[in-house]
């Protein structure tokens, strides 16, 4: 049925009011509230919070929202010590972490995936490929079926949820090489494979855009839906960390990374969102 003119922009006005109108009602929970709410940890986590901060804060200038990276265990470690409000991870909390009074609130799944440059021909990789990669037992990509060159091995911090389902899940906690490029986050992960042609790395789907090229892993591309369905085996969630329940606005933070509006932040950061249980 074809629509007539007006009607179909009758139609267009309707939906963006009951968009605009799910959004001011998620954020009326901040009315009259006002302090300040400090986030640290797995910088997974930041493009979520960055966008769910800003919408708070300018829906009522009495709050102040700021977000710090640091990777998974600065986030428990501030969280647990009480200078952060909310303690991001990238994996389950340790036992001894939990020992320390945290709760954790999971809101979002993740996969993990193996990135290399955009001009290595490379396709596919299988799990037993990388593992030998990330041991040293592999060093040129010709032995891939790649170009002629050496290969330049980049890892996380021993900070980083990232690195912990990366070694846990892909590398079957197998050793990775000494000799492995150190970098503190997701974001600079990609950057520093966008800039190296002989470079491989591992990185959050969600941050996966054209600086980077995700290779299929044993035959199945990182992509969300394959993250969901099960079929891509590296993934995780990603937790919000409070030390004891959370009370007053940190509490109204955290319904509202799991309400309606939460949930387009979540899929607008690449991720998949997880119901508060």
């Amino acid at each position: 049925m074809r629509l007539k003119p007006g009607f179909s922009k009758l139609l267009l006005c309707g939906l963006c009011f009951a968009s605009t109108f799910t959004q001011a009602s998620d954020l009326d929970r901040f009315e009259g509230l006002s302090g300040t709410i400090n986030i640290a940890g797995g910088t997974a986590h930041i493009p979520v919070m960055k966008q769910a901060a800003k919408a708070v804060m300018q829906s009522n200038s009495e709050i102040r929202i700021t977000i710090a990276g640091g990777g998974s265990g600065v986030g428990a470690q501030q969280a647990a010590k009480g200078l952060a409000d909310i303690g991001n991870t990238g994996r389950p909390l340790k036992p001894s972490e939990v020992n320390l009074g945290l709760i954790s609130f999971p809101f979002a799944i993740d996969g993990v995936a193996i990135i290399i440059n955009p001009s290595n021909p490379i396709q596919a990789l299988t799990q037993q490929q990388v593992a030998d990669i990330y041991a040293g037992k592999i060093t040129n990509w010709q032995e891939l079926g790649g170009n002629d060159r050496i290969i330049n091995t980049f890892t996380r911090d021993e900070a980083s949820g990232t690195r912990a389902i990366f070694v846990d899940k892909l590398l079957h906690n197998s050793p990775i090489v000494n000799h492995a490029n150190v970098v503190p986050s997701n974001g600079a992960m990609k950057t520093a494979i966008a800039r190296d042609p002989g470079a491989v790395g591992y990185s959050s789907v969600g941050y996966i855009d054209d600086m980077v090229k995700a290779p299929a892993l044993d035959n199945v591309q990182p992509t969300n839906e394959a993250c969901e369905s099960g079929e891509y085996p590296v993934v995780r969630r990603l937790y919000m960390n409070t030390k004891g329940q959370p009370q007053g606005l940190v509490r109204e933070l955290i319904d509202y990374i799991y309400s309606p509006q939460g949930a387009e932040f979540i899929r607008a950061s690449g991720y998949i969102p997880v119901r508060n249980n």
